[in-house]
């Protein structure tokens, strides 16, 4: 895994924080299947986590959820990156075993399996091929695709010692289902100063930083000219982008506010694994968590 997609000065994902209708079986899902272990939890809330100490994911119970719905925008998948080829391999075993339904695809640049979560949010659990055999056009368009997985090498790697996600994994990537592609578009690129990285026709695009495949993705296929979640809808509550430094975080806050976004600061609130200096919403009604604490 090449870990410094994910390190300072690239703009990551560090967590997410999802509305579930049901904490208890969501947290039995999260632990069992997917391997998370419970850093700290309330009555209402749970933060996941892999090596004990930040959390990748988090979890609110809202009471009377509204189950998820096309025609609004929101979370189409979470994507965990995985240190190794024997990690992925061990966890499609451990996926056999307990005969979980998946999805699986090769994309090039990555290979991966798909799930989706009680409430119908969308999982992603991969492994990036090494940076050295991504294919770029053009410089700066890197080649994806969407082929056959094949399981046989991945499971030839399995050394069958599964015992829940590995310590060093991380948020790899939030894909998320947009009401307008050309709205989304200038927030990532002109106001965070993501760059686009591939597009699929009209209805989907990728955006990264440091020439990854990509740290975000956007799409409009279940969600075009769709309205912004409620509240009470399972689904995205928000996520959370490491920024580099102070400075980096005042810019954004200028870029924000000369484009029209509001700022909402926080105060040393913890999101365990780094204090949130601000926030925002994007043009989908999406809640973004700026914070300059991370690696």
């Amino acid at each position: 895994m090449a870990i410094h997609f994910h390190k300072k000065p690239n703009l990551y994902a560090s967590h997410v924080q999802l509305k579930v209708s049901n904490l208890a079986r969501s947290l039995e899902y999260y632990t069992t299947i997917i391997g998370f272990k419970i850093l700290e939890q309330t009555s209402n809330t749970a933060y996941l986590s892999t090596d004990g100490k930040t959390s990748l994911l988090s979890l609110v119970e809202v009471q009377n959820a509204k189950p998820l719905q096309t025609g609004f925008a929101g979370l189409y998948h979470f994507a965990l990156l995985l240190p190794s080829r024997k990690d992925l391999g061990n966890i499609v075993q451990h996926f056999i075993n307990l005969n979980v339904r998946l999805g699986a695809a090769d994309h090039d640049v990555s290979e991966a399996l798909y799930l989706n979560d009680p409430d119908g949010n969308g999982i992603e659990i991969y492994i990036d091929r090494d940076d050295s055999e991504w294919t770029w056009f053009e410089g700066d368009q890197v080649h994806m695709v969407t082929e056959q997985l094949n399981f046989q090498p991945i499971l030839a790697a399995a050394d069958g010692k599964w015992a829940g996600l590995p310590e060093d994994t991380v948020m790899g990537h939030v894909h998320l289902s947009v009401a307008n592609l050309d709205k989304s578009e200038q927030f990532y690129t002109n106001v965070l100063n993501y760059n686009v990285v591939t597009r699929y026709g009209a209805q989907a695009l990728f955006v990264s930083t440091g020439k990854y495949h990509h740290h975000f993705g956007l799409n409009t296929w279940n969600s075009a000219n769709g309205h912004a979640p409620t509240d009470d809808m399972v689904g995205l509550n928000s996520f959370t982008i490491v920024l580099k430094n102070a400075d980096y975080a005042e810019a954004v806050k200028q870029n924000l506010h000369e484009n029209g976004y509001a700022i909402e600061n926080y105060v040393g609130a913890p999101i365990h694994g780094g204090t949130q200096a601000f926030s925002t919403v994007d043009p989908n009604g999406l809640r973004i968590i700026f914070t300059i604490d991370g690696e």
